[in-house]
């Protein structure tokens, strides 16, 4: 940038804490409530706003990284920025919290860059195609039968080709609702599993067998994510057409690696405010381009849907529940599903998002101010 282009100058954090709108459980956790975490940079006359869904002591750690290696500098030089913040996280622990508050503000970056240059951000970074599929995703194991099979079949009806329920549970139980949700189905719509890791080796073995044969074909997280024997030998023995996915816990760049040289998924998953933020989620789907791997965003559909439509990889975005409903609650210019597709808006710089911070303030419990 030229001396009179502007630095950034003062940063906000905030927290909010949104209730759920009925308790939710997966095959290994329990909730009430999803904080996310909400960086605003400005610089000159200008505010670029990324975001992440960690734990309110992720803003305390987006405070210090903004006040030490953000203020005063280029907002444009976002690979420095990236490079400067991974640095300083080394003795503070990369891995988790640390990245996923970097995340926040490595995308606020990449938003604030391209609204200073006055263009949409997919338009910035390259647009590979206007659209890209959204699979539904819920179906808690906290649900009743009849929420399940209504939140599931009501996507079908609004024209989604995929949708997600939760296992992990109760292996019986999770035959009985899976063949229920697929009876309600009526073949309408491709159903995917997620047992959140919940399952030991031979047992996400013996059900993703039986998952098959009930025509699902996406099981996510059979087993921990960590487990990278386990996985790969569920590649490797697991019927067609059922595809092993996993990746949300990838925080680092090498997390990436691993599951990839390890054979581990036939599906791997990102999630831009976990991995550090836009910038590597950048580069994980490009080295999925070039192994040959279809690459999935996890949840967060308002930054994915422009994400994944500059990556020629990226084949689908988890439209989930409580990020949808979070997003379209607290952001002007939340992404929404039409007909199965998110779309990013051409007529918004950067990701399009503005904070309704009337609407928000009210789940608010933490605030920072940085200059």
């Amino acid at each position: 940038m030229s001396a009179s282009s502007p630095v950034v100058s003062s940063g906000k954090v905030s927290a909010f804490r949104i209730p759920t709108d009925s308790p939710e459980s997966d095959g290994t956790a329990e909730w009430d409530a999803t904080t996310i975490v909400i960086v605003e940079l400005t610089a000159g006359d200008v505010t670029g706003l990324g975001y992440t869904y960690s734990d309110e002591a992720a803003a305390q750690i987006c405070k210090e990284f903004i006040q030490k290696k953000v203020i005063g500098k280029d907002p444009t030089a976002v690979p420095e920025r990236e490079v400067s913040l991974g640095q300083f996280a080394r003795n503070r622990g990369k891995p988790g919290m640390v990245s996923s508050a970097i995340a926040a503000i490595d995308t606020a970056l990449w938003d604030l860059k391209a609204r200073l240059l006055q263009v949409p951000l997919v338009t910035l970074l390259g647009k590979m195609r206007d659209q890209i599929s959204a699979y539904g995703s819920g179906g808690f194991t906290s649900y009743s039968d009849k929420q399940l099979v209504k939140q599931l079949t009501g996507w079908a009806e609004e024209g989604f080709r995929s949708v997600k329920m939760k296992i992990g549970r109760d292996p019986e139980q999770d035959l009985q609702r899976v063949a229920l949700v697929q009876k309600a189905l009526k073949g309408r719509a491709e159903l995917y599993v997620d047992a959140n890791g919940a399952y030991t080796r031979k047992q996400a073995l013996q059900q993703g067998q039986r998952f098959a044969e009930l025509g699902c074909t996406w099981f996510e997280e059979p087993v921990t994510s960590d487990d990278l024997v386990s996985l790969n030998l569920l590649v490797e023995r697991m019927p067609t057409p059922l595809r092993i996915a996993a990746g949300e816990y990838i925080y680092v760049l090498d997390d990436a690696k691993n599951l990839i040289n390890a054979r581990a998924v036939d599906v791997l998953q990102t999630d831009v405010t976990r991995c550090g933020g836009t910038s590597n989620f950048l580069k994980i789907g490009h080295v999925c381009e070039m192994f040959h791997l279809p690459f999935s965003a996890h949840t967060s559909p308002s930054l994915h849907a422009t994400l994944c439509c500059a990556l020629p990889a990226a084949f689908n975005v988890e439209y989930f529940h409580d990020h949808e409903r979070i997003e379209g609650m607290i952001f002007d210019g939340a992404v929404r599903a039409v007909n199965g597709y998110l779309r990013p808006d051409l007529t918004r710089h950067g990701f399009g998002l503005e904070l309704k911070r009337a609407t928000a303030e009210k789940f608010q419990v933490s605030h920072h101010v940085v200059v």
